[in-house]
Formats: C-alpha cells, sequence, structure tokens
C-alpha cells in the first residue's frame, strides 16, 4: 500500500538504502512483490494501448523471466533485477494503466516452463527483444545459453507492425578512438591490444533477407587479437543501444571511423519479438499461441 519516490519518480512497496564499499554511493532497493512490479514493467517495455494478448503474453514473458533471474542471480545479491534493459525496464507508477493492470489479473501467478534434464519442469529465461525483423535468433548464439524454447524461429507478423526505423536503420559511424575507449571501459582486458586497429565479424547467422552478427575479432595495433560477443560488443560502443540498433548489419572500417550499416532490427532478437506479438494479436492469435511460437516447445504452467 506504500508509494515512495526516488528522483521524482514514484514507486509502490519499500525502499531500502545500501552504503557502498569505500564512498562509492548508495544503492537503492525497491522491495515489492512480483504482480505490483510487473505492473511497472509491462507499460514500460510494450505500449499499453496495444491488444490485449500482445500485452498478456508479454506479463507472462516478463514474469518467467523474473523469476528465472531472481533463481539464478539473486541469491548472491541484496536484490533480484535491475531496472533498466540490463534485465528488463521498471519505471513504477508511470507505466501503470487500467489495461495493464487487466493483463496482470487475467495472467496471474502464469509462467512458461521447459522439460528439464531430469525429467522435470524448469523455468528459464523468456527473453524478449523489441523488433526481429524477420527472425528470432538461438540465445546461445547472443548470450550464450541453451534452450530448447530459445531457438530461433522465422517471423513475418513484425514486419507489417513495426516502427520503419526499427525495420531498416541509418548508417552509423563511430570514431575509432571513442569505440576504442568504450570498449576498454567495459573489457579492461582488451587494453592488451594497444588500441583496436579492426573488427571483423567471425560468425554469422544467416537467414532469408538476414543477416546477424554473432561473434567478432579484434586485432589491436600490436597484433594482438581477442573476441567479443556482437551483442557485447554492439552495448559495450552504444549503451544505450538506440544507435547501433541491433547486431543484424555490416561491420566496417572506414579511415577514422567505424562503420555499422545496413541495419535491421531494434534488440538482441531473442525470445518474444515484441512488435511481432503485436502483429499476431492483431491477426487474431491467442496469448497462448503466441507465447508458443516464440518460445516453441515451452508450457504455460500455473505458478502460484
Amino acid at each position: 500500500p506504500y508509494i515512495l519516490t526516488v528522483n521524482g519518480e514514484r514507486y509502490r512497496g519499500n525502499l531500502t538504502l545500501l552504503v557502498l564499499p569505500d564512498g562509492a554511493g548508495l544503492e537503492v532497493i525497491n522491495t515489492l512483490p512480483l504482480e505490483p512490479y510487473l505492473a511497472g514493467v509491462i507499460g514500460a517495455e510494450m505500449p499499453s494501448y496495444w491488444e490485449t494478448e500482445a500485452l498478456r503474453a508479454q506479463t507472462i514473458a516478463s514474469r518467467t523471466y523474473s523469476l528465472y533471474i531472481k533463481r539464478r542471480f539473486g541469491a548472491d545479491r541484496q536484490w533480484d533485477v535491475r531496472k533498466t534493459q540490463a534485465n528488463q525496464v521498471y519505471r513504477g507508477l508511470s507505466a501503470e494503466s487500467a489495461t495493464i493492470w487487466e493483463a496482470i489479473r487475467a495472467t496471474q501467478g502464469k509462467i512458461l516452463t521447459v522439460s528439464g534434464s531430469n525429467g522435470g519442469e524448469e523455468i528459464f529465461a523468456a527473453y524478449f527483444s523489441s523488433t526481429c525483423a524477420g527472425h528470432t535468433e538461438n540465445s546461445q548464439n547472443v548470450f550464450g545459453d541453451r534452450s530448447p524454447s530459445l531457438d530461433g524461429v522465422a517471423c513475418s507478423y513484425c514486419a507489417g507492425v513495426s516502427r520503419h526505423s526499427f525495420l531498416a536503420w541509418p548508417k552509423v559511424s563511430i570514431p575509432v578512438d571513442q569505440v576504442n575507449q568504450r570498449l576498454v571501459d567495459r573489457y579492461p582486458k582488451l587494453s592488451d591490444l594497444g588500441g583496436i586497429a579492426t573488427i571483423e565479424p567471425t560468425r554469422l547467422s544467416e537467414y532469408v533477407g538476414l543477416q546477424r552478427i554473432t561473434q567478432v575479432r579484434l586485432t589491436g595495433t600490436n597484433g594482438k587479437t581477442d573476441t567479443l560477443r556482437a551483442e557485447d560488443l554492439r552495448l559495450a560502443i552504444d549503451p544505450t543501444g538506440r544507435k547501433i540498433k541491433s547486431a543484424c548489419c555490416s561491420l566496417r572500417r572506414e579511415s577514422g571511423n567505424f562503420v555499422f550499416d545496413e541495419g535491421k532490427g531494434f534488440g538482441h532478437g531473442v525470445g518474444l519479438c515484441q512488435y511481432g506479438a503485436e502483429g499476431m494479436a492483431r491477426e487474431g492469435f491467442s496469448c497462448e499461441s503466441i507465447l508458443q511460437f516464440y518460445f516453441p516447445g515451452s508450457h504455460l504452467r500455473q505458478y502460484y
């Protein structure tokens, strides 16, 4: 029943402030039940005016993802999920609406599971991103984890509803010095390369009309090399993810710049394609059908 304010934004629940070691600042933790938490997530991740079945599919995916991250990482820290796109965006009361609460109440306690190796069922990382632009990606190629329900699927549903700037985005040029600095800041071991001279794709996923870089080789000015997953490279260079919108692009060096060109899609491309879910909902598909399409072989279960 409590409402608190942090940096001008209102949130439900309780507040804990932890002083970080060596005066590094504060860790701000908002504690609340899962369903009210989701009320601050769904409207931040998907427009609240979208189709009911798309909102319900997003709610179940977000609930599943939250529980998976809590179970896998939460035991080693004093919080469960981040409020940013590093996990899923959480904006508290500003994201809530009547349609969002309807989607939450209609799906309360429902999650997705996959068949486990021991014969039982287990929660998995039900990833989602904005626009796949034609084909979702195998999670192993992006995040390194493996799940039978996170293999890529051909998707034609986002093409008719996604923004044009998400389906095809313009050339992005970033100075070599800036790329070097951002990569070394994120991955200090790359300083061993003495400055990055070239970045070359070494692994690609090829689909009809779509090519996604999944791994790159970095070659330094001293001749040493290292590799990175393409998604890690993208978000190190552009932490917002709003310029280099995806790894579905070409990559080259032109004089003093690294150039990302012929870009398609928005986000990492794994799991639920959000604009695709909206496209399916507009065509009359149910929440269950949407989830089964993007998470093939998964099971919809009543967790609580």
